[in-house]
């Protein structure tokens, strides 16, 4: 054994894989997939088995190439874990495949966003700008599912769940009587708002396939997300600042291209939720430290400035019930809370000590909760005031499941410090939530305007 290695005997690095693929088995991976899966964990959870792994496992990757889609992409997590810098490059073999593969849905997604046009529907024009508001997920997100689906593989009632959702909300969202004098009505509003929710999460499931039961895999599915938003905030600002250039090129020499940089703009959007997705799953690690870093960041940040305004609304003397505008800040405020909680655990190693990145996270939990807790009466004593509407109702509803999450989270966050749980609970609670976020974001998009009479 080389000298680098002798703290760690072969004997001991079985061992711990031994007890990690027993845990990815019961988790619903085959033996293949869990061995893969576990060399990769061990070695991005410890250097010194990663530069061991490298030296006695590296040849696993470059002697046979994986049958199925899931080996691929766990296979890819672990060569991840495994080269120098963290960086998956395409894979070998199906790397320009998969190029192809995810160029036409690429494609598919930006046709789909120009089609309306034929039609006579124009994106700059206000009543039909409504009709792209409504139909924007359903218009781009298929491809986005597409993409996912020939990768993973997913059972038939997947496509089957897709197929209808997208369906009955394609029906939903244009044949409901949306209009209004006063301007767009309030309950589209919530029903596009709700609608990106409830798609994001469906697709979801192409994206986990079989494994959609697995609370790693569903946490693979938050970081993954975090991810795509980095990566795609990154693009459209690339893109706007080349389309601005173009577009003052063309200015210069007598030439204005607006309706042509309007199609590549909106096309060009479209088909970068495919491309961002493919970036996020090909070079895995790329972007994780940038998203990872973010949460590090913010966590704390987050924790203190909540722990600070509980500490300041006694004092201030102030009520949040009366002010609307308030109540919904101090919902995106709880919405962003439970989005750092989620993302701070899929940054963090399930097999890391304790630290201040645990007692941050805790911290930011239980300063939610009572957040929470304060807006949620609020929000109730102005149902109580001026009854029941669309923005009360769904702020309501959203604060109730908030209050939830919370406040078990907290219960798991207590439970971890005094080594009564594993941070993997926690996990599993934050992620078990999809399926309710989901179903109320269904009732928001299908119940909602006719309870309201679509105003």
């Amino acid at each position: 054994m080389a000298e680098s290695h002798r703290s760690i005997t072969e004997e001991e690095l079985s061992a711990r894989l031994s007890d990690e693929v027993q845990s990815l088995g019961r988790a619903g991976l085959s033996e293949d997939e869990a061995f893969l899966v576990a060399v990769g964990r061990l070695a991005l959870s410890d250097p010194e088995v990663r530069s061991f792994a490298r030296e006695h496992f590296a040849g696993l990757w470059d002697d046979s190439e994986p049958e199925s889609s899931t080996e691929v992409a766990e296979s890819e997590i672990a060569v991840a874990s495994l080269a120098p810098d963290g960086v998956v490059p395409a894979r070998r073999g199906r790397g320009r495949q998969d190029i192809w593969v995810m160029a036409c849905f690429a494609v598919a997604a930006a046709v789909a966003v120009r089609v309306p046009v034929l039609f006579g529907l124009e994106l700059g024009d206000g009543e039909d700008g409504s009709f792209y508001g409504r139909n924007l997920g359903v218009l781009v997100l298929p491809a986005l599912a597409g993409w996912f689906a020939w990768r993973q593989r997913p059972p038939r009632w997947v496509y089957v769940v897709l197929a209808g959702v997208f369906g009955a909300t394609t029906v939903v969202m244009n044949s409901y009587p949306f209009s209004s004098d006063r301007g767009t009505p309030v309950t589209e509003v919530l029903a596009v708002f709700h609608l990106l929710v409830l798609l994001w999460l469906v697709v979801g499931l192409a994206y986990l396939g079989k494994d959609w039961r697995s609370p790693s895999r569903r946490n693979d599915y938050v970081r993954f997300s975090g991810e795509w938003v980095v990566y795609y905030v990154l693009i459209a600002l690339g893109g706007g600042v080349f389309l601005g250039l173009a577009a003052g090129a063309f200015i210069a020499i007598g030439f204005y291209p607006g309706t042509a940089l309007q199609w590549a703009a909106t096309a060009g959007a479209a088909g970068a939720v495919v491309v961002t997705a493919w970036l996020v799953e090909v070079w895995q690690g790329a972007v994780s430290r940038i998203s990872s870093m973010l949460a590090f960041i913010f966590t704390p940040l987050f924790a203190v400035m909540l722990v600070v305004f509980l500490i300041a609304l006694p004092a201030s003397g102030q009520s949040i019930q009366g002010d609307r505008e308030v109540l919904i800040t101090f919902n995106v405020i709880l919405g962003l809370v439970v989005g750092l909680l989620l993302f701070s655990g899929a940054a963090r190693r399930a097999d890391a000590r304790l630290g201040l990145f645990d007692a941050a996270s805790g911290v930011l939990a239980a300063a939610g909760l009572a957040t929470n807790v304060i807006t949620f009466i609020a929000i109730l004593g102005r149902i109580a005031d001026y009854g029941w509407s669309p923005n009360r109702t769904a702020i309501a509803g959203v604060n109730a499941i908030l209050l939830v999450n919370l406040a078990g989270s907290v219960w798991l966050y207590i439970a971890l410090w005094r080594r009564r749980r594993p941070f993997a609970d926690i996990v599993r609670w934050q992620t078990a939530h999809f399926g309710v976020y989901a179903a109320w974001a269904a009732v928001v998009v299908v119940a909602f305007p006719p309870i309201f009479d679509f105003a």
